[in-house]
């Protein structure tokens, strides 16, 4: 659960409305530490061949993702990337996303 601005966000949730965006190939969603809302949706998205991993792109994602579900749980943060952590088993290793985010933030 991400707590952004007192609002209660499912990373799950967030992810599900990305990967319906047909540029979409693979993604996950973190909180990422943010100094007024305590914490902001991060999405790491893995595109589809063909794909501009540009502004336009990442701008396009989060109005889809507002049409799809409340507008206040968009990310506001997509950083693209060419492939998710994942360990042996295929499960997403969202700890190490949670650390690139703070790490990112800490900049």
């Amino acid at each position: 659960m991400i707590v952004s601005a007192g609002y209660n966000i499912a990373g799950p949730e967030v992810e599900q409305a990305l990967m319906g965006h047909p540029d979409v190939a693979d993604c996950a969603v973190v909180g990422a530490p943010d100094g007024s809302r305590g914490a902001i949706v991060k999405a790491y998205v893995v595109l589809r061949p063909g794909a501009a991993a540009d502004p336009a792109t990442a701008a396009a994602l989060q109005d889809f993702v507002k049409q799809t579900i409340a507008p206040y749980k968009y990310p506001r943060a997509v950083e693209f990337v060419t492939e998710l952590p994942r360990n042996s088993s295929g499960k997403l290793r969202r700890a190490e996303l949670r650390d690139r985010a703070r790490t990112d933030a800490a900049r």
